[in-house]
């Protein structure tokens, strides 16, 4: 344990180096957050497919409970129940187009975790930053429960509880807790829990805060406490549902799953659920009594309660809906709260997007019309008058506007068709579109994951990191 502790005293310093400009001293919040005797008794994970590049590289890091899939290197890092994922890196011989460029990818691209610790986070590739296209990194940063590191390469960061940072490069930053950032590139910024910011800067600016007061309920971080509130409990109660999951080498489901449709080896689906075609539940994602309609997907750390999908819906990461109705192609961004009740259900009208980090928390039966762009804080029908506007309004907008405590800068119609595109990429890289034949995606690829399974020292001044360990993919023996 003791060179463990080596590694994460090594990290802490590396951060507030970065963040000394914000005067913040990380160790004061984390330092009692870390379960070390937890870290020796989980096993990492790795997945194996011919679809996904295979090229892992552990250097005196503790991965523990965390699953890796495509090509990663990872060095004096902490991993702690994280998901890595790495099925759309780009390849050597492929092109990015950015402002009219058409730039070539010279080699493989490689995720890179340096120096770093990473609490239940889910970082996923799919990056946009033209100036390092070989190389996802992540390096001298702090990402804690249920944050969302997404297409964005981050440097001297502290990301907060349950918040997101989104095809953003990130230096030397706070991302308060719950907080949403999609804003291209930001260094030296302290940004308040809360902060829901989704900006282009040539052509719109959208910018929500959620009152203190309310957010303290649902998320509430202090220094050298677990967070706390009702986000918390929500994954709290059902954490041992996985269990039994994680003590099996292989799993089996009594769900039917029709061709085109794929669970995760460490998904949890239960109860009265329906899967339909071109589905995708991803690794550790919670289904149960639900209906999954044709090409809707559950992202990671989604949950999915006492729901209908009626097809093509997209719940990204760390998204949760129970007791609603969603129409076809409605979009939850990530991390947001959709909480009817069995006599209060709520119905969202097709395809509409509710905005990231949306809190709907009802106290009453509330229904969203079709084509509606949803955000911030609703809890009665009233509530949508402020916190909600149609699409074909939002298109008219051309220099800005103010909803409730929403202020929008810029024209609506990039926004919405920003998003819309973003809404089509996803699902046709989920492979919502299927055929049989074309537009194979992650649901097709993702179907015969091959699972290998690492441990660490069990005792000594080791105890709790992994060997060093290179794992690269079979060359086929040459005849002279």
């Amino acid at each position: 344990m003791k060179e463990l502790q080596k590694v994460i005293n090594r990290i802490i310093e590396r951060v507030n180096v970065n963040l000394r400009e914000l005067d913040i001293d990380v160790n004061s919040y984390i330092g009692e957050i870390i379960p070390l005797n937890q870290l020796v008794k989980f096993y990492g994970f790795y997945g194996i497919t011919p679809h996904h590049p295979l090229d892992f590289d552990f250097r005196y890091s503790n991965l523990a409970g965390s699953c890796f899939l495509g090509k990663c290197s990872v060095n004096n890092s902490v991993i702690y129940k994280s998901d890595i994922r790495g099925d759309e890196l780009k390849k050597r011989g492929e092109y990015f187009e950015y402002n009219g460029y058409k730039i070539p990818i010279n080699d493989d691209e490689i995720i890179k975790i340096i120096d770093s610790l990473l609490v239940k986070t889910l970082v996923h590739n799919y990056s946009h930053d033209p100036e390092n296209l070989e190389e996802f990194l992540i390096k001298n940063s702090i990402s804690l429960h249920y944050a969302n590191i997404h297409g964005s390469k981050i440097e001297g960061c502290f990301v907060l509880p349950f918040s997101t940072i989104d095809l953003t490069t990130g230096h030397d930053c706070i991302i308060g807790a719950f907080s949403y950032i999609q804003a291209e590139e930001i260094e030296h910024l302290d940004i308040k829990d809360g902060t829901v910011w989704v900006r282009n800067k040539d052509d719109f600016n959208f910018f929500y805060r959620f009152n203190e007061g309310i957010l303290k309920k649902y998320i509430n971080f202090e220094p050298n406490k677990r967070p706390q509130g009702i986000f918390m409990d929500f994954v709290e109660e059902r954490k041992l549902d996985f269990e039994h999951i994680y003590d099996k080498v292989k799993s089996k489901t009594d769900i039917n799953i029709p061709y085109g449709a794929s669970i995760d080896r460490y998904a949890l689906v239960k109860g009265n659920t329906r899967i339909s075609e071109n589905v995708l539940v991803a690794q550790r994602a919670y289904i149960q009594d639900s209906i999954m309609g044709k090409g809707a997907n559950a992202q990671e750390h989604c949950y999915i309660i006492n729901s209908c999908l009626e097809g093509y819906n997209v719940t990204a990461h760390g998204g949760k809906v129970i007791n609603s109705m969603l129409g076809q192609k409605v979009f939850v961004g990530f991390n947001s709260f959709l909480r009817g009740k069995p006599d209060a259900v709520l119905t969202i009208g097709e395809e509409s997007i509710v905005m990231p980090h949306t809190i709907i928390d009802l106290e009453e039966k509330v229904d969203i019309p079709k084509r509606h762009i949803v955000w911030g804080y609703i809890k009665n029908q009233k509530d949508i008058e402020s916190n909600s506007a149609s699409i074909d309004n939002f298109l008219k907008i051309k220099e800005g506007a103010i909803y409730g405590n929403l202020i929008f800068k810029g024209n609506g119609e990039y926004f919405v068709r920003a998003f819309q595109n973003r809404i089509e990429h996803i699902l046709e890289a989920n492979g919502a579109y299927f055929d049989g034949n074309r537009n194979r995606g992650h649901a097709q690829n993702n179907q015969n994951i091959s699972f290998n399974i690492i441990q660490p020292y069990p005792e000594g001044e080791l105890e709790g990191l992994y060997p060093t360990i290179n794992i690269k993919p079979l060359m086929p023996i040459q005849n002279n």
